[in-house]
Order: structure tokens, then C-alpha cells, then sequence
């Protein structure tokens, strides 16, 4: 089975990228709802993640308000660090322990792990290709601003919080600009896999 990790800012088409993998049987293992899971009231990180932050970020209902808590975290650099620190082991915990059960069922020839901070453990030492999808600076600003209906600042803020496009390429085995359409993405995808006989 092959391995694949798709990585990238946000806005560049992670996601999109992921679901196209899927078409072709890939079972996808995403990072970030694994993320929403784990701080969920009673799951694992929900303790260590109200503790650091007080209770501030929580809802109503006494769920974390991922609104709040993004709001403090991406506009502070140190508390974005000190998020991911309480909540990177279990996403990996899970991840790994989610594509031992894919592996073990041997239902499907591609695994993708849909990761937006390119870890090593679980990630750089487990796929066993790198994908990294990139797109300008004003499409991935377009993107989010539609997406999440936030102003141009706070798309910028995102941004920036992420690492450089060019430190994601650097570990990249496979490179795919995504400016154009969803279209446009599933060919380069489609002669890939066609190239490398995974189709």
C-alpha cells in the first residue's frame, strides 16, 4: 500500500486534493478532524487545552469554541506553538493508530494523510511520498476569505502563522499548483498515479 501525505498552507487545496485522491479508493486520514475530535468535552485533549487557555474559549455549552480559541492563537505565534504541543501526540496517536487498522484490512492500495504542519514523526517518517499542493498568495487569500468568511486581514493572519510556501516544497516529492480549477488539479493528479502505475 502506498502512502501518501498531502501537506500545503491553507487555502492551497488540501482538502480539494485529498477528495480527489479519494475518487481513485484512497482512504483518507485527515489531521484536522482528528484535531476537532480530540478537543471535543471528554476526549483526550480537551483537559490540557482549557487549562492553557482558560475557560474563556469555552461555548455555551461547554464545548472549546474553536472561533475563540483561533482568535487568540493566530494572532500569537507562542500560543499557536503552545496549541499544537497539547494536541500534536494525540493527533499522531491517532493517525498512526487509524492506518494500522487501513493496512491491516488491505482494502485499498492508497492511504493519504491529510496534514497541514508537515510533522517527522507520523508524518515525514511514515508517508512514503510527499505531496504538496501550492497556490498564490491572492488565490489562497480568495479562497479562505470565501471560505471561512473572514476579512482579507484575517485570511493574511492565517497565513503568515503557517510556515513558507517554499518550506513545504522543499520536502516535497511531488509538487502540484493548484491556481486553476478543481478540473485542472484532477488531471495533474490522474497522470501521476497513470505514470507511476498506481491506476
Amino acid at each position: 500500500m502506498l502512502v501518501i501525505g498531502v501537506t500545503g498552507g491553507i487555502g492551497t487545496g488540501k482538502s480539494t486534493l485529498s477528495s480527489l485522491l479519494a475518487s481513485h479508493g484512497a482512504e483518507i486520514i485527515d489531521a484536522d478532524k482528528i484535531s476537532k475530535g480530540i478537543m471535543k468535552k471528554g476526549k483526550k485533549a480537551y483537559n490540557d487545552v482549557v487549562n492553557a487557555f482558560g475557560s474563556d474559549i469555552l461555548g455555551s455549552d461547554g464545548e472549546i469554541d474553536r472561533k475563540k480559541l483561533a482568535s487568540i492563537v493566530f494572532r500569537d505565534n507562542s500560543r499557536l506553538q503552545l496549541l499544537n504541543s497539547l494536541t500534536h501526540k494525540y493527533i499522531i496517536q491517532e493517525m498512526l493508530e487509524k492506518l494500522n487498522r487501513i493496512k491491516s484490512t488491505g482494502n485499498t492500495d492508497i492511504c493519504v494523510l491529510d496534514v497541514p504542519i508537515p510533522v517527522e514523526h507520523g508524518f515525514l517518517d511514515t508517508a512514503d511520498e510527499i505531496w504538496v499542493v501550492t497556490a498564490s498568495l491572492e488565490t489562497r487569500i480568495k479562497r479562505i476569505m470565501n471560505r471561512d468568511n473572514m476579512t482579507r486581514q484575517e485570511a493574511e493572519q492565517r497565513i503568515a502563522a503557517q510556515m513558507s510556501q517554499e518550506d513545504y516544497i522543499k520536502l516535497a516529492d511531488l509538487v502540484l499548483e493548484n491556481d486553476g480549477s478543481v478540473h485542472d488539479l484532477e488531471k495533474k493528479v490522474d497522470e501521476y498515479l497513470i505514470r507511476k502505475s498506481y491506476r
